[in-house]
């Protein structure tokens, strides 16, 4: 199974937000960064078969923005275990009920899905493995997910996905 895991984009400011904190928004430059991102990744060829997503509305708007550019076909679910507050072992649970040939795009919030890497690499839920906004890691397993037992295939900065989809457009520019 591969899990590339993904933390959704800038939102604006909990202090410059007024509504409930489940609906605090992606700013408009998060959404063209996040625009940008998800090219580097489908330059990455990631081709998922499940899309999960956190339902805080800047999750979901990430994850929306993303699959219209690697999977637009692609229903995106979301899912309580990707919600802020809840445990990363409940994520891990999670990703053992899906096949083991699955590619997984799953979108979500820190610390949570740096602590799912680390228990997925490590065995335990540490905090030394954050993600920043818009950033992604890839995580593939043999078959099933199993805690301890992932191997990290990349490990990539919003900025460097940026390039990369940058880089892919230029060069589809030249072959044309």
């Amino acid at each position: 199974m591969d899990c590339i895991f993904v933390r959704h984009g800038i939102a604006v400011e909990p202090d410059e937000w007024e509504g409930e904190e489940e609906n605090r928004p992606l700013t408009e430059k998060g959404k063209r960064r996040v625009r940008q991102m998800a090219k580097g990744l489908a330059a990455l060829d990631c081709q998922p078969t499940h899309l999960f997503t956190s339902p805080f509305v800047r999750a979901y708007d990430t994850a929306r923005l993303l699959g219209a550019v690697i999977a637009p076909t692609l229903k995106i679910e979301t899912r309580e275990e990707l919600a802020v507050g809840a445990k990363p072992e409940q994520v891990v649970t999670f990703l053992r009920t899906l096949p083991s040939d699955a590619v997984v795009v799953c979108v979500g919030h820190e610390p949570q899905l740096g602590e799912v890497v680390s228990l997925l690499l490590c065995g335990k839920a540490l905090p030394n493995f954050p993600l920043k906004k818009a950033g992604a890691v890839r995580v593939e397993s043999e078959g099933r997910v199993n805690v301890a037992e992932g191997r990290l295939v990349w490990w990539l900065q919003p900025m460097q996905l940026r390039a990369l989809g940058k880089r892919a457009h230029a060069k589809k520019g030249e072959d044309s």
